[in-house]
């Protein structure tokens, strides 16, 4: 069946979800499978190592990159037409948003898209923190918190009524991105050979990069036959977690690729988890535990909807079309993760020791 008939037999809006859908699920198998988790690769980096899980998460980048590009260069989509590059960016947004990102998820112990897929084999503190994740994500877009965090974002924003494209900032062909992508993957590839990282985990890293790209190929896909604007979006869990948590708390709320992803990742994740034998339910070790998890969560929160997304959304997603704002959030959120690191677990580990 071909686009134009499944939008004519079930409608665009239902279309999207169906997208979202097959996006979230192949995210959750990938995700579960890689262990692809940004919260740890910062944390081991700011230890002063580069193993397997700065391994995965590069190769996850890259291929992101990778596929993204390709997609990009054969005519599969345009990122120009993305949201995220289409109108203006925030920069004071991505930097102190990012900083509030990084160092929420180290106190979470994971971040959004993480404790989404480790929700769903069963640990009830992912479920606990992404609960409040999703509510103060949602309070930051439309509710209390809102006013804030439009006037933080306006402190400094992009010039020209757009985001950065920072492959044309930089002079930098239109394979530019793909070229970085390569050279990127082989540097991961070869610390995964150094840290003895499995070819299945390293497929599985590939996927969740892949998830990425498929979700912007079926959004641009869409949006080229639907009579209603489309939005050009792909994998990001800040956002999205709010509007899903609407959709099942609003009787009016309508069906988008959101409202698919969030739900197709859980399911992924927990089919994953399950064949591999690894559901298990997991609760808080104490208080001390439950209270950082759940200010990271509210830190998470606020900070992944100033930034304009998540360790995904920007990281990955925002990233691999080169969104300007989207890699200073990253960068951010590697620097919030380490500091955080340093100054509370490292130094709490210490401590015990001494």
């Amino acid at each position: 069946m071909d686009l134009v008939s499944l939008v004519e037999r079930i409608g665009e809006a239902p279309t999207a979800a169906l997208f979202g859908l097959i996006t979230g699920i192949t995210f959750g198998v990938a995700a579960q499978r890689s262990r692809f988790c940004l919260r740890a690769a910062t944390v081991e980096f700011a230890r002063g190592r580069m193993e397997d899980k700065v391994a995965v998460w590069l190769l996850t980048f890259s291929t992101a990159l990778v596929w993204v590009q390709a997609a990009q260069l054969m005519g599969l989509m345009n990122g120009a037409d993305a949201r995220m590059m289409a109108v203006p960016g925030s920069w004071s947004g991505a930097i102190i948003g990012g900083l509030m990102f990084g160092a929420g998820m180290v106190l979470a112990r994971g971040c959004s898209g993480r404790l989404l897929v480790l929700a769903a084999t069963g640990n009830l503190r992912s479920v606990v923190s992404g609960l409040i994740f999703a509510v103060v994500a949602q309070m930051s877009l439309s509710g209390l918190l809102s006013p804030l965090r439009d006037k933080l974002a306006a402190l400094w924003i992009t010039e020209g009524g757009r985001n950065m494209n920072l492959l044309t900032t930089f002079g930098l062909p239109e394979y530019g991105g793909l070229v970085l992508g390569l050279i990127c993957a082989v540097f991961a590839l070869v610390l995964a050979r150094r840290h003895r990282i499995g070819a299945a985990r390293l497929v599985f890293a590939s996927g969740v990069g892949f998830a990425v790209a498929l979700g912007w190929v079926l959004t641009y896909a869409l949006s080229q036959v639907a009579f209603e604007p489309v939005q050009i979006e792909s994998a990001t869990f800040t956002g999205p977690s709010a509007h899903t948590l609407m959709f099942f708390l609003d009787r009016n709320a309508v069906l988008e690729f959101d409202v698919g992803l969030v739900p197709g990742v859980f399911i992924g994740a927990m089919i994953a988890a399950a064949l591999a034998g690894e559901m298990k339910i997991q609760a808080f070790d104490g208080p001390v535990t439950m209270r950082k998890a759940m200010i990271g969560a509210a830190l998470m929160g606020f900070g992944g909807m100033l930034a304009g997304g998540c360790a995904i959304g920007a990281g990955v997603t925002g990233g691999s079309i080169f969104v300007g704002t989207a890699w200073a959030a990253l960068f951010f959120m590697w620097v919030g993760a380490m500091a955080t690191d340093f100054l509370i677990d490292q130094r709490a580990t210490s401590a015990r020791v001494a």
